[in-house]
């Protein structure tokens, strides 16, 4: 089974205010990407291919109103409380947070937990106090997790080395996914590699060997779970992750790295099909 995701950030802020949004108006936006990339995931075999957009949390109504009932396409949210409302406990006192409670009752089947930039984050809140232990994220992670399978959320969970840790890399992920899954349900999460030390500009890239080198070690260190490339998949190296067997599908971000960038509907179904075609193993003809 394959995935494709798409964390969309904050990609609704327009170029006026410093952000990539070309799409449409901030209302309008959600709703411009479903009704963009609905009518084409539908081509796929469901029992072949799983699509999921997580969203920021104000434009999960908007997905959701477009997307109706149908199955072809999950929407997601971009993480969760470590808290929750529970009956004869607490019923809401959770103001700036997101309770996972919250997100199913809007409509939420997934959530995306451990992304770099909420590692990140986290590093920074607990710097300030004074603590520097990777565990601790890990611990704060979990219980997110954990509140996200309550509620009955299936979880992208992100992992991923800094450059720093590069000749540690098999402790520093040992450690993400030992801790950050404890007592979860391995059935309802996929695992997003993310080399950070290679995201970003003028980064070089992990290469096939390396991706290949750390998905095998994911899966012998937990099981058979799904992994997922959350390092960005793009047009320029979705048939490399695609013959990666211990590679399971892709997190896709910006669409476009240079001019205007930004993330395109037209690019992402072109990424999707070079990927799954790809897989197949079929040689890519763009309809172009």
């Amino acid at each position: 089974m394959q995935h494709i995701y798409v964390n969309f950030k904050r990609f609704d802020i327009p170029p006026t205010l410093g952000g990539v949004n070309r799409l449409g108006s901030s209302q309008e936006w959600a709703r411009i990407l479903v009704a963009s990339t609905l009518p084409y995931l539908k081509q796929y075999d469901r029992g072949e291919v799983a699509f999921t957009q997580f969203y920021p949390e104000a434009h999960i109504i908007g997905a959701l109103q477009e997307k109706g009932d149908s199955p072809e396409l999950a929407i997601g949210c971009q993480g969760v409380y470590r808290g929750d409302t529970s009956r004869g406990g607490n019923f809401g006192s959770f103001t700036t947070n997101r309770p996972a409670n919250a997100m199913v009752a809007l409509g939420c089947e997934d959530t995306i937990i451990g992304h770099c930039e909420e590692r990140n984050d986290k590093n920074e809140i607990l710097a300030l106090g004074g603590n520097t232990t990777r565990a601790k994220v890990n611990e704060l992670l979990n219980k997110e997790i954990l509140c996200a399978q309550k509620a009955g959320m299936k979880v992208l969970y992100c992992i991923g080395e800094k450059e720093s840790e590069l000749d540690d890399w098999k402790a520093v992920l040992s450690e993400q996914l030992t801790i950050g899954l404890e007592g979860c349900d391995l059935g309802t999460i996929t695992i997003a590699y993310e080399p950070v030390w290679s995201i970003g500009p003028g980064k070089k890239p992990a290469d096939k060997a390396y991706i290949t080198k750390v998905a095998r070690f994911i899966k012998e260190t937990i099981g058979n779970v799904g992994v997922v490339y959350g390092g960005g998949l793009k047009q320029e190296n979705a048939a490399m992750l695609a013959s990666i067997e211990e590679i399971d599908g892709g997190l896709i971000a910006l669409t476009r790295f240079s001019g205007e960038i930004g993330f395109y509907p037209d690019e992402y179904l072109e990424i999707i099909q070079i990927y799954m075609q790809a897989k197949k193993g079929k040689e890519y003809q763009s309809e172009n």
